[in-house]
């Protein structure tokens, strides 16, 4: 009975954030239903918390925890999409999903779309081709070649999804080593690429190199200045946000270390759940869904 509660609460939550969602798309002159797109567009930051595990209570919890979107890792996680459309489809907001996909591949493109992603990240950006085999397939003729399949993106979006995709439907291309560098001002001028990700601990790894290193800045800036150059978003890690300039796009820390750190500011006495003065427990069953 809990459960047969819970699931209708949050059927109503998913309805009454769509509901926000399309009014806002509404209301908005690009007519964007993706909120991270707007966002971006009006000069804000935009901060995505990462989820790597197939719990649907977690999943809702970092959903409904503040973040603009939610980094959903498929590459380096079992995670399958199976799994990832259950969990969008009982949260899909308010923060909007984003898929790193394991490859640019036709099946991961396209499946990722169909189950309700609007922004498709896209790893190991190392040549120009990888890249245009992500557009082609996250976008619908006749900018590209998604085909008319099946899927419940109509169900998150709305009847118009089909008419508006390609104006929402996001593309991240992450740099993670010194050859995607080479040709990154190639990468970040392609239409339809609107972020360009500086993936710092990658680039250390493939370079040896550490982050205040010369050779490595060199490389990261130059990530940037391709980027902001073709007129495109920079991004890259949280703990980057506020530090380097221009950049407007930022992975946040996995639901792991969120919990972690939970955790220890409570066993360390940090303060009680928001809304409620020190010492005062919630009332069981009052906490957010």
């Amino acid at each position: 009975m809990k459960a047969d509660r819970l699931a209708e609460a949050r059927f109503f939550r998913a309805i009454t954030v769509i509901a926000a969602i399309a009014f806002s798309a509404t209301a908005s002159a690009q007519q964007y239903f993706n909120t991270v797109k707007a966002k971006l567009e009006n000069g804000q930051q935009v901060v995505g918390g990462t989820v790597s595990t197939n719990n649907i209570d977690i999943y809702c919890a970092m959903a409904n925890a503040g973040f603009d979107f939610l980094w959903i890792e498929m590459q380096h996680s079992p995670l399958t999409y199976s799994e990832v459309a259950a969990m969008i489809r009982v949260c899909p907001g308010p923060a909007i999903p984003f898929i790193r996909v394991p490859d640019a591949t036709e099946g991961d493109i396209q499946k990722a779309v169909d189950i309700g992603a609007l922004g498709v990240i896209i790893p190991m950006v190392d040549t120009v081709e990888k890249v245009e085999n992500a557009i082609t397939y996250a976008m619908y003729p006749p900018l590209g070649k998604r085909s008319q399949g099946g899927g419940q993106y109509g169900t998150l979006w709305g009847r118009g999804y089909r008419q508006q995709a390609n104006d929402n439907i996001m593309i991240v291309a992450m740099i993670e080593n010194p050859a995607g560098v080479e040709i990154v001002d190639r990468i970040a001028s392609l239409d339809h690429v609107d972020v360009v990700f500086a993936a710092s601990s990658d680039m250390s790894s493939f370079t040896g190199l550490r982050q205040g290193d010369p050779e490595y800045e060199a490389l990261i800036t130059r990530i940037r200045d391709a980027t902001l150059a073709a007129g495109k978003y920079v991004a890259g890690p949280s703990a980057w946000k506020d530090t380097r300039e221009g950049y407007t796009f930022f992975q946040g820390p996995p639901e792991t270390s969120l919990i972690r750190t939970g955790a220890r500011q409570s066993l360390g006495g940090g303060g009680g759940p928001p809304g409620l003065p020190r010492g005062v427990a919630p009332t069981e069953g009052s906490e957010d869904l």
